[in-house]
C-alpha cells in the first residue's frame, strides 16, 4: 500500500523532526577520525569508508560509533556540505541512533568477526545487511513500527534470516517502515511510525521516502548497508528504492517465504532486496529464494530459484522486444517522462526494440477496488493469525481488534492519521465470503493473464517497462507538484516480478525505470535491469550530484 498523510499530519512530523536532538550525546555516539581509531578497528573502518567513497561520498572527515550497538559497527558520517553531515545524524527521541530516521533497532548480538566483504567478493558472505522491522530475528524484537509490538521479543529468525546467516551475511539492525506496513490508513505517512518516527528522503528531508520498506531504501542510499531487505504488498520495495535512487526487486509471490513476517496479504505479501546494484540484488535473492515448508506458497520455489547472480547479462537488451506501458505516463510529471524517453533511447541504442502499448489491459480501472477488498479480507485473517502466533506475555493484542482497542487508547498512535483501514477490514467476515472470492479471483485475472500476460503475449515482448513511481512528492495535498504515477499494481496484484534501477533524475529527485514480466521470470527481469543499469550508471548517491 502506498499512502501520503495530510498537510497538517505532515506539518506535525516536521516539528517532530525539528524536536529530535541531532547532536551525539556524551557517552552516547560519537564522531571520531579514522586516524584516532585503534588499530584492532581501523582495517574494518577503512573498508568500510572504501565502500562509502565508491557510493558517492566526497568528504569522510570522520566516523560515528555508536554506542548503541556491538562495538564493531560503523556508521559513516556523509559530511558532504553543512546539511547533509547534520541532517545525517538523526536520533528517534529515546531511541537509538538512526541516521535520517532510517533504523529502528541494531542487533546486540553481531560479531565482527564476520564482517568483512567487498563488492567485488561474489558472495553474501560478511554482507552486512539490514532488515525491515517487519521480519523476526531471535536476537531483536519485531514491532512493525507499533507500540502494540512494541515487547514483540520472538526468539526466532524468520526463515529468509536463516537462510542469510547460514550464507554468511551479518545481520546487524532493524529498518524504520510505514507503520503496519502502510496499511492502517489511506491518509498515512509514509515512513513514519510510532515506535520510529520519520523517516527522512535524504535528497530532500521536506519529500517522502515513500513507503513502506522506508528505512531500508534509505539506509541502503546513505551507505549505511549494502543490502537491506523489504517487503512488498503493492509497491512497497519498488517505490522507496526508486525515489531514494536504489535497486529494489519484488519477486515473484512465493519465490520467497514469508514466515514469520508480520503479514497483511498472503495473496500478495512478499520479501526482496534492496540494494544500490542490480547484482548485489540477485546475490541476496540467490540466498533467500528456496522452499518453505510453513509457507505453502514457496512449494515450486527450490525448483524454480536459479543462481540470480549468475544469470545476469549485460547484453540482454540487445534484441529483446520491450513493451512499454504508454498508458500509464499521463500520471508522470514532464521531467520523468523526458527521463524516460532518455532511457528508451539508451536501450534502443543497445538494440532493444521498443514497442508501444497505448492501451490498457480489460477491467483496468476494476483493479484497484478488487485488490483493496482482497488485502482488506486478508489483513484480518492474517494478522490474526500472526498475532495468535506471538508470546502473549510480550504481545497483549491478540487480535486486530484488539489492535484498534490499543491505538485509540495510545494519543501516540492516532496523533497523526487514524486506522480507517484497520477498521473496514474488521468488518470483513472471512475468506469464504463470496465477496472476496470473487474479487481475488477477478484481480488475479485481469492483472496476470488478461493483464502482464496478454500484454507480452499480443506484443511479443519479453518484459513489460515504465517510470517506477513519481519523483518524491511532497504531503501537501494542494502542492501541484504531488503527480503519482505508479507501475506497481500490475505485478503487485498478479505476484509477478517487478524491479526498479535508478535511471535519473527530475529536478533534482531521484526516479527508477521499471522492468515486470511473467510469474517465475525473475532471472530475467533482473538480466533485463542489469543490463540496463551497465548501459546508464544513473545513481548518484545522496549529497554527490
Amino acid at each position: 500500500m502506498l499512502a501520503a498523510g495530510a498537510a497538517q499530519a505532515q506539518q506535525a512530523v516536521s516539528n517532530e523532526i525539528e524536536a529530535q536532538d541531532a547532536t551525539p550525546q556524551p557517552g552516547g555516539d560519537r564522531c571520531i577520525a579514522l586516524a584516532d581509531l585503534p588499530e584492532s578497528r581501523r582495517s574494518e573502518a577503512e573498508r568500510y569508508l572504501a565502500e562509502a567513497e565508491r557510493l558517492g561520498a566526497s568528504q569522510l572527515p570522520c566516523i560515528t560509533l555508536s554506542s548503541q550497538t556491538s562495538p564493531y559497527v560503523l556508521v559513516e558520517s556523509f559530511c558532504v556540505g553543512d546539511r547533509f553531515c547534520e541532517d545525517t545524524v538523526g536520533r528517534v527521541p529515546g531511541g537509538p541512533f538512526s541516521p535520517w530516521g532510517s533504523i529502528i533497532a541494531w542487533s546486540q548480538a553481531a560479531s565482527p568477526d564476520g564482517w568483512d566483504w567487498s563488492p567485488t567478493s561474489g558472495s553474501v558472505a560478511g554482507m552486512p545487511i539490514l532488515l525491515k522491522d517487519n521480519i523476526e530475528t531471535a536476537d531483536m524484537p519485531t514491532t512493525a513500527g507499533s507500540l502494540a509490538l512494541a515487547d514483540n521479543a520472538p526468539g526466532r529468525d524468520a526463515p529468509l534470516v536463516t537462510r542469510l546467516r547460514a550464507a554468511g551475511a551479518v545481520v546487524f539492525g532493524k529498518t524504520n517502515l510505514s507503520e503496519w506496513a502502510n496499511i492502517r490508513s489511506s491518509n498515512s505517512i509514509s515512513g513514519w511510525s510510532a515506535v520510529g518516527g520519520q523517516t527522512r528522503n535524504p535528497y530532500d528531508p521536506e519529500r517522502t521516502p515513500c513507503g513502506s520498506s522506508s528505512g531500508s531504501a534509505v539506509a541502503v542510499a546513505i551507505g549505511l548497508a549494502p543490502a537491506a531487505i523489504g517487503t512488498e504488498t503493492d509497491g512497497s520495495i519498488t517505490c522507496p528504492a526508486s525515489v531514494n535512487g536504489v535497486v529494489g526487486f519484488k519477486p515473484t509471490v512465493g519465490l520467497v517465504s514469508r514466515t514469520h513476517i508480520v503479514p497483511i496479504s498472503h495473496s500478495q505479501d512478499t520479501a526482496g532486496p534492496i540494494t544500490t546494484t542490480v547484482e548485489d540484488a540477485a546475490r541476496v535473492l540467490t540466498v533467500i529464494a528456496g522452499t518453505d515448508p510453513l509457507d505453502a506458497a514457496t512449494a515450486e520455489a527450490d525448483s524454480r530459484k536459479v543462481d540470480y547472480a549468475a544469470a545476469l547479462d549485460a547484453g540482454s537488451l540487445r534484441g529483446a522486444r520491450i513493451g512499454v506501458m504508454r498508458f500509464l505516463l499521463p500520471s508522470y510529471s514532464e521531467e520523468t517522462r523526458a527521463e524516460f524517453e532518455r532511457s528508451l533511447q539508451v536501450m534502443r541504442d543497445a538494440g532493444s526494440v521498443i514497442v508501444d502499448i497505448t492501451e490498457p489491459p480489460a477491467d483496468w480501472r476494476n483493479i484497484g477496488t478488487w485488490e483493496l477488498q482482497v488485502l482488506m479480507t486478508e489483513l484480518k485473517v492474517d494478522l490474526n493469525a500472526y498475532l495468535a502466533s506471538t508470546n502473549p506475555e510480550q504481545v497483549r493484542t491478540r487480535t486486530l481488534a484488539d489492535v484498534i482497542a490499543f491505538n485509540e487508547a495510545q494519543p501516540r498512535e492516532t496523533e497523526l492519521f487514524g486506522q480507517e483501514l484497520f477498521l473496514r477490514a474488521e468488518a470483513t467476515t472471512g475468506l469464504e465470503d463470496p465477496v472476496y472470492l470473487n474479487a481475488r479471483a477477478s484481480s488475479l485475472r485481469a492483472a496476470g493473464p488478461e493483464g502482464i500476460d496478454r500484454m507480452m503475449a499480443d506484443n511479443q515482448v519479453v518484459a513489460l517497462t515504465a517510470p517506477t513511481t513519481s519523483r518524491a512528492w511532497t504531503n501537501d495535498r494542494e502542492d501541484d507538484d504531488n503527480a503519482q504515477g505508479s507501475a506497481s499494481r500490475l505485478a503487485a496484484v498478479a505476484g509477478y516480478p517487478h524491479l526498479t534501477v535508478p535511471m535519473g533524475f527530475d529536478r533534482g529527485m531521484p526516479v527508477g525505470m521499471s522492468f515486470m514480466a511473467g510469474k517465475w521470470e525473475d532471472a530475467k527481469v533482473l538480466s533485463l535491469g542489469y543490463a540496463f543499469e551497465q548501459l546508464t550508471q544513473a545513481r548518484r548517491a545522496p549529497g554527490a550530484r
